[in-house]
């Protein structure tokens, strides 16, 4: 009996180790840059944090510039603050959708029917702000995006390749854990019977 529960508490223990390990990661990656007419279209912006960095007060500005047209002054797309998105009037009103995380380290939004006009430059503005015990600091991180528009997907085999790769890597992993965990498991069970057979 005592053996037995001896187990489950170390399965128990690695188990909690696993899904520690399992915990979403903040990647950087950068975004596509060529979308297709009428699809809809993500531009990613990733701005990672650290672990006691995730309290801070963020605020994220989306612009837009015409390509090779520095008179224009760009277009203030989409502001978020207080947990509250606010998509500003223009040519993206309506077809804008928030793809942000809850904890604002991936901050990316989707334009969706996309046209020849929205061929440019976008600019992702990230604003910081942590508030320590003493003092406050603030952060600012700003990110370009030059967004080509063509009439139809071109073929890309690295994506195809990097996603099956993505894949087989997960699987294999998965795999491997599992076996950790049955080699765990029968190594601490056959160690608990001979400490149990020493007693006898």
């Amino acid at each position: 009996m005592v053996t037995q529960t001896r187990v489950h508490l170390h399965t128990l223990v690695l188990l909690s180790f696993l899904v520690h390990l399992s915990q979403p990661v903040c990647v950087d990656l950068p975004s596509g840059t060529e979308a297709v007419l009428g699809r809809p279209m993500t531009l990613t912006c990733i701005s990672c944090m650290k672990r006691e960095e995730v309290k801070a007060k963020t605020r994220v500005d989306w612009y837009y510039m015409i390509k090779n047209d520095t008179k224009i002054p760009p277009t203030h797309m989409l502001k978020y603050e207080n947990d509250e998105k606010v998509i500003l009037d223009g040519p993206f009103k309506g077809r804008l959708k928030w793809k942000g995380s809850k904890d604002l380290q991936d901050i990316s939004i989707e334009i969706l029917n996309i046209t020849y006009n929205d061929s440019g430059f976008y600019v992702c503005h990230v604003q910081r702000e942590f508030d320590f015990n003493f003092f406050t600091h603030s952060v600012n991180i700003e990110k370009n995006i030059t967004l080509k528009v063509n009439e139809k997907a071109s073929d890309d085999p690295t994506a195809l390749y990097s996603e099956i790769m993505m894949y087989v890597l997960l699987v294999f992993l998965t795999f491997w854990l599992l076996v950790e965990m049955v080699y765990c498991y029968r190594k601490i069970s056959k160690s608990d019977e001979q400490a149990q057979d020493t007693a006898y």
